[in-house]
């Protein structure tokens, strides 16, 4: 059994990677390449297409989704097995793919075909391919992610996706993996530890608390597919807590995650499934204002706070929140709140390091607003969650993070004795 990576080697988009077993061709992944990266999209894949037999995929995020229309679209033609909450989010992601990407690789066609050949499978059902079989555990990362267990060959390997916070409170914890000969593991926090999260919440509410009490308004690019969710339902838990504000979600995908996620019920953890049994959407603060139009949402410019503003992108690469920020900056009163992660190189790195004025839609604006980053926040795992979760693992291969973040976490590894890797592109590992 091999596993060849053609993405998310050495950096944390365009997720992809081939496995071969007993003659037999199954893709894990097929995500869109991101930021820097995003011309590789255009590339060949690196192997046919056409001798695919079947993709599995982990979860509904574009960097691990946005290229199996482009797959489609170049001659494949099997079953892409899914969670049913995988296939129904993969939807709402890649028909937004379409909307705002100025060149994607795909047409509307495309995302029809590769949804029409959806085919649900839920965590501990067995997918067999002759002597390979692979089969599905609980990730923690989205509603309905999983890593992959495979089974081929008289050896085992095992290929994370992305692994969840297990902090956080909306979605259940990472289940651990069997014992593998070879674990193909994520490593986008490879470097740190995240910041406890009830701290995390308590910094936010302290500065929704400050920035609402003094008439601001208060912005927080957000991620559309569970990043909003989770700020949603922190403020439907604390609203009471917090100056009388409203709530503005001015994203039309998030919008389209909201009104689907009580179809998801049981993909979420105890505690969230709990609301929904009890008659109550915690994802529906008292306040909460959804923004249609862009007609809406460039009105809100001209309202006085106190407000809250989510809107994306989550990465600020585009969005209505680069319009709320380029009239909301300016003014001492307001914040921006980073919930999220910030590329090396893009706006959200730039506004972080505080200058005195930065460039946004081709205007010069003063950078007087308070800028806060909380990464507590993050939907990924922290370093030492991931440290626990390859416990007992003789060999990693460690692939979706930038190189320095991979080292970090093989340094220590390497320390307890495991055999450690980076993932380099084209270049198949064997187990």
């Amino acid at each position: 059994m091999r596993i060849v990576p053609f993405g998310a080697a050495r950096e944390v988009t365009g997720s992809c990677h081939l496995l071969l077993a007993g003659g037999r061709r199954v893709l894990l992944d097929c995500g869109l390449f991101q930021g820097r990266e995003e011309a590789k999209n255009h590339d060949p894949f690196g192997f046919d297409p056409k001798e695919v037999e079947a993709v599995v995929l982990t979860h509904a995020h574009l960097d691990h989704v946005g290229r199996l229309p482009k797959l489609f679209r170049e001659g494949f033609r099997g079953p892409v097995y899914a969670t049913r909450a995988t296939g129904l989010l993969m939807r709402i992601v890649l028909e937004d793919a379409l909307k705002v990407m100025e060149a994607p690789p795909f047409g509307r066609e495309h995302v029809e075909e590769a949804l029409a050949h959806l085919a649900p499978v839920e965590y501990g059902e067995w997918l067999r391919f002759g002597d390979l079989a692979l089969t599905l555990g609980q990730a923690g990362h989205l509603p309905g992610s999983a890593f992959v267990v495979a089974l081929g060959e008289g050896k085992t390997l095992v290929y994370s996706g992305d692994l969840g916070n297990r902090q956080k409170t909306v979605l259940p914890d990472p289940s651990l993996p069997p014992k593998a000969d070879l674990v193909v593991c994520e490593g986008t926090y490879g470097d740190r530890p995240h910041r406890p999260f009830p701290e995390t919440v308590r910094e936010f509410l302290a500065i929704l608390q400050e920035t609402l009490g003094q008439g601001g308004k208060v912005f927080i690019p957000s991620f559309a597919v569970e990043r909003a969710q989770e700020i949603l339902l922190i403020l439907y838990e604390n609203g009471h807590r917090l100056p009388k504000a409203p709530v503005y979600l001015d994203s039309p995908m998030a919008e389209r995650v909201l009104e689907l996620y009580p179809r998801l019920v049981r993909y979420f953890s105890e505690k969230v499934q709990a609301y929904f049994l009890e008659g109550k959407n915690p994802f529906r603060p008292k306040g909460l204002v959804v923004v249609e139009s862009p007609e809406e949402s460039r009105a809100l410019n001209r309202e006085p706070g106190p407000m809250v503003v989510i809107a994306g992108s989550g990465m600020l690469s585009g969005g209505r929140i680069l319009s709320h920020l380029r009239h909301g900056l300016s003014d001492p009163k307001n914040a921006l709140v980073f919930v999220g992660y910030q590329p090396r190189g893009g706006l959200g790195a730039e506004l972080i390091a505080r200058p005195p004025s930065v460039r946004i839609l081709g205007e010069e604006v003063p950078l007087r607003a308070r800028v806060h980053t909380l990464g507590g926040f993050s939907g990924h795992a922290g370093q030492d969650e991931l440290l626990d979760w390859l416990q007992d693992q003789p060999r990693v291969v460690l692939v979706h993070g930038e190189e320095e973040k991979l080292l970090a976490l093989g340094k220590l590894l390497a320390l307890r004795g495991q055999e450690v890797s980076l993932a380099v592109l084209g270049e198949g590992v064997g187990v």
